[in-house]
């Protein structure tokens, strides 16, 4: 698979991060279910300039609003709904998403953890450096999906997704069905609501387990740190 280069487009999220050290190591399904725990922050920002769909507010508009900020800060929360329990597994931290460098995703309970998703890949942040995580083709491919949402790319969203939106520019809510036989035996759809940033993204997925993550005190008002310019560097 080919990643995607970066984008202008930034204002969006993450497909939803599980701590699971073992994704190098599953089967195509089960690294998708792994990933799609991952990136619920990919979204992160859906930005689709998709030519031809004429509404009050269209996904043309949806995109050129959330690529306005060059750099977002905020925290999140994330909600694994499980069949098998009972209360949902929660976990909390921040994230620093930056137009043409990435996405920097720092899990800070149960445990803490820092992930940076780019277009080479996942890296997670051990005492000796970043390291990247091993790819197997599913789980690469599970990251073109999400860089393509991070960064707007509609070409490569619609060719695995039905795309509808509704709602206007201050409270709006885009669903994506899958349109591929492999993405549509994990994933029902995903929901993704926002205004002038992106707010939540919801999986929901064939068997019944669900991720929930919420962005919160979203704001595109300060720069990268000299750390965070470091990070996306190594």
């Amino acid at each position: 698979m080919i990643f995607c280069q970066p984008r202008s487009p930034v204002g969006a999220s993450l497909l939803a991060m599980v701590v699971n050290d073992d994704a190098g190591h599953l089967s195509p399904r089960a690294a998708l279910r792994f990933f799609a725990s991952r990136l619920a922050p990919t979204v992160f920002c859906v930005l689709l300039g998709i030519p031809g769909l004429a509404q009050a507010f269209d996904l043309q508009q949806l995109s050129d609003q959330l690529a306005r900020p060059d750099v977002i800060h905020g925290n999140f929360v994330q909600e694994k709904h499980l069949r098998a329990l009972p209360q949902p597994l929660t976990s909390k931290g921040t994230f620093v998403l930056a137009k043409n460098h990435g996405l920097l995703w720092l899990l800070k309970t149960p445990l803490q953890q820092d992930y940076r998703i780019t277009t080479k890949g996942i890296a997670r942040r051990d005492a000796s450096g970043w390291q990247m995580l091993p790819g197997k083709s599913a789980g690469a491919e599970q990251n073109r999906l999400f860089l393509a949402v991070l960064q707007g790319d509609s070409s490569g969203l619609q060719r695995d997704f039905e795309l509808s939106l509704s709602g206007d520019a201050q409270n709006w809510k885009l669903t994506l069905v899958p349109r591929s036989m492999l993405l549509k035996q994990v994933f029902n759809q995903i929901n993704i609501t926002g205004g002038e940033l992106v707010h939540s993204i919801e999986l929901l997925e064939t068997q019944g387990d669900s991720t929930l993550l919420r962005m919160q005190d979203s704001t595109p008002a300060q720069p990268l740190s000299t750390a965070e310019q470091h990070d996306f560097a190594e």
